[in-house]
């Protein structure tokens, strides 16, 4: 459902993703990971058609992301890690703005808006205007509004963040529940605990390069590391964390 082939992007000398290959199947949720500015967002953003690969191919649903753009993107929802939101719209509002901009049907999106916005546990908070939305309202509005077009294929970068643990738990059934119908999800997250208990495989990556790929069982058998982030930190190197307490400790950076 998702293919990276020898996908590269560089920033003038600088190469934020090396040479990535990877294949997501259908109804896989697979979460990415890595440390600050390993390529993370870079990559969603790439396969989401905002940002061109310098090299490579990344095909979505059978569609090559920038040769069949428009096919592409019609089959994907998409969460930023920091989400734009129309202020001066309501809830309702955003939400019929954004079916309008995948062509969903006015009586079907109105409908659909109001089972989204029950499910988000926004519907009380539908004519308000979202400056009004606390930073957790406005991330599952976003999630709602990803959701209205169907998509077969979702990425989405830091899903949970700002969340209470009650919301952070819906988004995570949601997740599993579409999954279980077909659906792909892509996901970004920090939070060692949500990708190991969520996710059917990870992926790590690390200076723009995909350092560790699989299953928790295989990483486990293959790093011989217990927890998820054992392994994420025994790929990704623990040199930062050594030399800031060599530092507390009243000695130097070498």
């Amino acid at each position: 459902m998702i293919c990276f082939e020898n996908v590269c992007k560089s920033y003038g000398r600088v190469e934020a993703v090396h040479n990535l290959n990877l294949e997501v199947p259908p109804g896989e949720l697979f979460g990415f990971l890595g440390p600050n500015g390993a390529g993370k967002t870079t990559t969603i953003k790439m396969a989401t058609g905002i940002l061109r690969p310098s090299a490579g191919r990344i095909v979505v649903a059978g569609y090559d992301v920038y040769a069949q753009g428009p096919m592409a993107r019609s089959l994907i929802g998409y969460v930023p890690d920091m989400p734009y939101l129309y202020d001066k719209l309501t809830g309702r509002e955003f939400m019929e703005f954004v079916a309008d901009l995948y062509g969903v049907n006015g009586r079907k999106s109105r409908s659909r808006a109001e089972e989204l916005l029950a499910l988000f546990d926004l519907l009380n908070y539908k004519e308000q205007l979202i400056e009004s939305y606390s930073h957790g309202m406005r991330q599952k509005l976003v999630m709602a509004s990803v959701l209205i077009h169907d998509p077969q294929v979702i990425f989405l970068d830091e899903p949970t963040a700002a969340m209470d643990p009650r919301s952070a738990r819906l988004v995570k059934d949601i997740l599993q529940a579409l999954c279980k119908r077909g659906v792909t999800v892509f996901m970004s997250t920090h939070i060692m605990e949500i990708a190991e208990r969520m996710c059917d495989r990870v992926g790590i990556i690390d200076r723009g390069e995909l350092v560790a790929l699989g299953t928790m069982e295989a990483l486990r058998q293959r790093r011989g590391e217990g927890t998820l982030e054992d392994i994420f930190l025994s790929v990704t190197g623990n040199s930062e964390h050594a030399d800031l307490i060599r530092v507390l400790d009243g000695g130097s950076i070498s």
